[in-house]
């Protein structure tokens, strides 16, 4: 009752060891293996195994996550093969990580790991696997060699006692390569488990250490003097003008959620279309982006929906997560191409909504809008030619800081250091504004160069303009992200910066088109 197939077109391998079955109180006779790829995507190759392996024994095919118990009887035998076309295995996807580079630099890739304070991987395991598997490839290739000149041996008349040995030894090295195979396949698994948890590389420029060691790049604007006027925070003036309502919303979907009611919900669409409109004048790409992200997508981009933290929601019996930034799907739109030097930088950007559980926050700054499980943010994404990325890279921050100058604001701009980099960024700008209420600087967006680590793992190239009329081989692209308008922190900044002594809010001028010439949020009790 195992299921196999010849073709070896996928790897996908499930591989069961002798010593798992003797454990589990299983006798064999041989090792069994089993292509779960190949048995659901192409059924006309698939057969059961000679009768003679199935007769007075008990046969286990463990697949991922459950196993399946198999008699010798034919109707059992056809109960298993239902059973394992029903069971549907977990998709698997491998980077193309640079192994042979992590190899010849290893100090440094472990100083970098180190760095960034990135404690839950082994760069020495990763060597290790690495080596052996380069080893075992190795050998597989000399198989390989020696079962082709077997097959050549073949062809023509000769006797049948040497015709007979050489079927034996074609079935010695058919059976040795294809255990051999399955090796390779459980290494390269192990690899790739652990060589994507190292982050990627750093920007020498970086400051190492943690959050307080973040260099101030520039400060625009200065901190408002109110004088004698209280200042409020964004919470009781957004109540006072009818902005917001966190009673309904904490009844209806719990707790750090809000409904935007009146000028509120229209200042969130004057935000969402005046940063849309800036993005496109830079010539950004503008797109409205599925809110649901298969999870694949999601690791690909550097994040982990399913660790034990995560900030990432997951849809129950799924594939799916809700998607905590736009970046996650307009990198998901790049995967798999192949664009054309002359072609970028391709930029998008996108308008979406934004999950995020907020694990492990907690304190003042999470009161009001601050940190909401839901909100809606304007974000730019853009892939170029690696000698282009710092350069791009500057060119998003630039946009942001014009965006914000313009708006009024007062910030600071941050090189932030190697403990608050994600794991895609080699490098990230953080812009912080002044929120006069906290009485502190609070982060409103950034700006990451990712560089070739989202674009391996999602497979994102170009192909480098032709020298002297030759083709040039394919290269990795890079990938960038910003922030353009993340809404409710924007929010906050505007009420407790332009707000008036008698509960008003002055609309700054940049969003006064978007608000049908509105100049100032009043209570509408008051008007």
């Amino acid at each position: 009752a195992l299921i196999y197939s010849r073709r070896r077109t996928h790897a996908s391998i499930v591989f069961v060891e002798t010593i798992m079955l003797f454990r589990a109180g299983v006798k064999l006779t041989r090792r069994c293996f089993f292509s779960a790829a190949n048995y659901h995507q192409n059924a006309t190759t698939r057969r059961t195994l000679p009768t003679k392996w199935m007769t007075r024994r008990k046969h286990v095919v463990v697949l991922p996550g459950r196993s399946v118990s198999c008699s010798a009887s034919s109707s059992d035998a056809e109960k298993a093969r239902n059973d394992v076309t029903m069971s549907k295995p977990q998709e698997v996807w491998k980077a193309s990580i640079d192994f042979k580079s992590i190899r010849e630099n290893q100090s440094h890739v472990e100083t970098n790991c180190l760095n960034r304070n990135v404690t839950n991987v082994s760069v020495q395991f990763v060597v290790s696997q690495y080596e052996a598997f380069v080893a075992l490839d190795q050998k597989a290739d000399l198989l390989r060699a020696s079962r082709n000149e077997n097959a050549k041996k073949m062809k023509g008349k000769m006797e049948k006692v040497i015709r007979d040995e050489l079927i034996e030894e074609g079935k010695r090295i058919k059976d040795e390569l294809a255990l051999i195979e399955v090796e390779l396949n459980d290494i390269s698994d192990a690899l790739q488990r652990e060589a994507q948890k190292i982050p990627n590389d750093t920007h020498p420029d970086v400051p190492i250490g943690g959050e307080e060691f973040a260099t101030v790049m520039e400060v625009v604007g200065t901190q408002r003097d109110f004088g004698a006027m209280k200042c409020r925070d964004h919470v009781t003036i957004g109540e006072t003008l009818n902005m917001f309502d966190f009673e309904t919303a904490s009844r209806v979907s719990g707790t750090r959620f809000v409904y935007l009611t009146g000028v509120g919900a229209m200042l969130e669409l004057a935000l969402i279309n005046w940063a849309m409109q800036k993005a496109i004048a830079k010539g950004f790409e503008p797109m409205v982006v599925p809110d649901l992200v298969r999870k694949s997508v999601v690791e690909k981009c550097g994040f982990q929906p399913r660790a034990e933290n995560t900030q990432v929601y997951s849809v129950e019996n799924s594939d799916l997560c809700l998607a905590g930034t736009a970046e996650l799907l307009l990198g998901g739109k790049c995967m798999d191409q192949t664009y054309e030097e002359k072609d970028l930088p391709k930029k998008f950007v996108a308008f979406s909504h934004c999950f995020r559980t907020e694990a492990g926050a907690a304190g003042a700054a999470t009161r009001g809008m601050y940190r909401l499980h839901q909100f809606s943010k304007v974000e730019m994404f853009a892939v170029s030619t690696p000698e282009a990325s710092n350069a791009m890279h500057e060119e998003l921050s630039n946009i942001e800081k014009e965006m914000y100058a313009e708006l009024g604001l007062h910030f600071k701009v941050l090189d932030m250091s190697s403990h608050d980099l994600g794991a895609p960024a080699y490098r990230k700008f953080d812009i912080e504004a002044w929120m006069p209420a906290l009485e502190r600087y609070g982060e409103i967006s950034s700006a990451s160069n990712c560089t070739d680590f989202q674009a391996r793992r999602l497979n994102i190239k170009y192909r480098p303009n032709a020298v002297d009329g030759k083709k040039q081989p394919l290269q990795f692209a890079h990938t960038l992200n910003a922030t353009a308008c993340a809404v409710p922190r924007m929010i906050i900044c505007i009420l407790e910066n332009f707000q008036n002594e008698d509960g008003s809010v002055t609309v700054p001028e940049a969003l006064r088109p978007f608000l049908g010439g509105m100049e100032v949020f009043r209570n509408p009790a008051a008007i």
